[in-house]
């Protein structure tokens, strides 16, 4: 195994584990988020119905939902709305726990569908984004139809509601779109690099407000979809890295080139999971002041642009070394004064 597989390996078992320590925060922050509004739902319920506080005095009771009436009006108007009791909190608990369950479900089939195109990867990237946004809305809805109230008139209200999001929320919206059009138009699929406002890294999922980019040292940048602009992607076609290396004067060049068109296909041959064709000697780039320049380059996968050039270095000081071709280094001569 050599240097350049051991430190993709490291890099390999780098990134799951970060991956891990994300999944772990995700499920801590998801389960404080639970206890939380189960909290403030409880209290919402006590605090508006202190009937149900059974250790409470009834004069205190009759106090707190006084101050609730002063404040906020007559309580009682509730029933009027919401059908509120223990067989309708009952199913309000029912549905928002089948909701989550379905959506972890369908969470978890996404998460396993071995995509082959790079486009059906950011589908079901996007997709996978969307199904919490879809069950959130579809159990708010049963929720409110199971506490009884109107949903005809909601929804008859619903252009007035748009209009409100239009305005209060411009940016969700513009995410939302701007996301679908990115999958759709092909743009940028997962899997691929790119650059967006001087940061390159790997798309690791595209959603439906944020994309998330991931460079080579592990960070990761959460985008909204609406500040994706002037997005170049590395990976549309093959990129071509390129290193120099400097000869001696006295290097017989003609010679070298000969040397070189025989052993430049090795270099690929022994590195074909980088190399996507033959190494190229383009040429003498410098007459520098220590030695020629001479300029190899290759075609290579965005994703190998920093390690091709290494291993062109690498596999071309054996070969001079081999060929006893000098490469010049600077030196400084010194001279001591004659006494």
């Amino acid at each position: 195994m050599n240097e350049e597989q051991t430190t993709s390996l490291e890099q390999n078992g780098l990134k799951a584990e970060q991956a891990k320590v994300s999944k772990k925060r995700a499920s801590a922050v998801s389960l404080g988020a639970v206890i939380r509004w189960a909290v403030l739902f409880i209290l919402f319920l006590l605090i508006t119905n202190p009937g149900l506080i059974p250790f409470l005095p009834a004069s205190a009771r009759e106090s707190v939902r006084g101050t609730w009436q002063r404040v906020f009006g007559d309580v009682g108007k509730i029933a009027d709305t919401f059908v509120l009791n223990w067989a309708t909190v009952f199913q309000v608990v029912a549905i928002i726990l089948m909701m989550t369950l379905l959506t972890a479900l369908l969470r978890f089939i996404v998460q396993h569908i071995h995509a082959k195109k790079p486009k059906t990867k950011s589908f079901l990237s996007l997709l996978n984004s969307g199904l919490s946004y879809l069950s959130a809305i579809i159990g708010f809805f049963w929720c409110l139809s199971a506490l009884g109230v109107n949903l005809t008139a909601i929804l008859a209200s619903v252009g007035v509601l748009a209009l409100i999001i239009g305005f209060g929320a411009q940016s969700l919206v513009e995410d939302l779109v701007t996301g679908l059009f990115l999958v759709f138009e092909d743009e940028f699929n997962v899997g691929d690099i790119i650059e967006v406002g001087g940061f390159r890294g790997t798309v690791e999922s595209i959603g439906i407000r944020v994309t998330c980019l991931r460079d080579l040292g592990g960070n990761v940048k959460i985008i909204n979809n609406s500040d994706l602009r002037n997005i170049l992607n590395r990976s549309s076609q093959a990129s071509w890295a390129s290193t120099t290396v400097s000869v001696a004067y006295g290097t017989d060049i003609d010679e070298l080139e000969k040397k070189l068109a025989a052993f430049l296909p090795q270099i690929r041959q022994k590195h074909s999971d980088v190399f996507l064709e033959d190494p190229k000697f383009s040429g003498v780039q410098e007459l520098a002041d220590s030695g020629v320049v001479l300029k190899f380059g290759a075609a290579v996968d965005e994703k190998d642009i920093y390690a091709a050039p290494r291993i062109l270095n690498r596999e071309l000081l054996a070969f001079f070394d081999e060929a006893g071709v000098q490469i010049p280094f600077p030196q400084v001569v010194v001279r001591r004064p004659e006494e």
